[in-house]
């Protein structure tokens, strides 16, 4: 009989980056103005978390100046995004890998879908 060789769950994880858009508009209706760019930030940051699938995620500061650009209360309706899985630097760290979300500039969001960016 051939030997079988049983899977262990889900494969390590890898660096990899891809864009995404975020609809934000959808994620904060019914959020009072006050605490609308705020909650859009904490919501960016929890769809990379699933997204990417680690708990540790930085945003960029050109992402954040992005999202506030027209005050607290009139946040962009979408927002492009880059996911970039990478590898803690950080030998004491808790978590192997981090996610750095930055904001990828568009004309327009017409016909975007997931990409992955091959990395040099």
């Amino acid at each position: 009989m051939a030997k079988v060789v049983k899977k262990t769950g889900r494969k390590g994880q890898e660096p990899v980056t891809r864009d995404y858009t975020i609809h934000l508009h959808k994620l904060l209706q019914k959020i009072q103005f006050k605490k609308r760019a705020g909650r859009a930030i904490r919501e960016i940051r929890k769809f990379a978390a699933r997204a990417m699938t680690t708990k540790d995620i930085r945003i960029d500061t050109k992402l954040n100046k992005f999202v506030w650009s027209n005050g607290v209360r009139n946040v962009p309706t979408r927002v492009r995004i880059r996911l970039s899985r990478k590898r803690n630097e950080d030998e004491e760290a808790k978590e192997k890998m981090f996610t750095l979300v930055q904001h990828v500039p568009v004309e327009s969001f017409k016909n975007l879908q997931t990409e992955t960016v091959k990395d040099e």
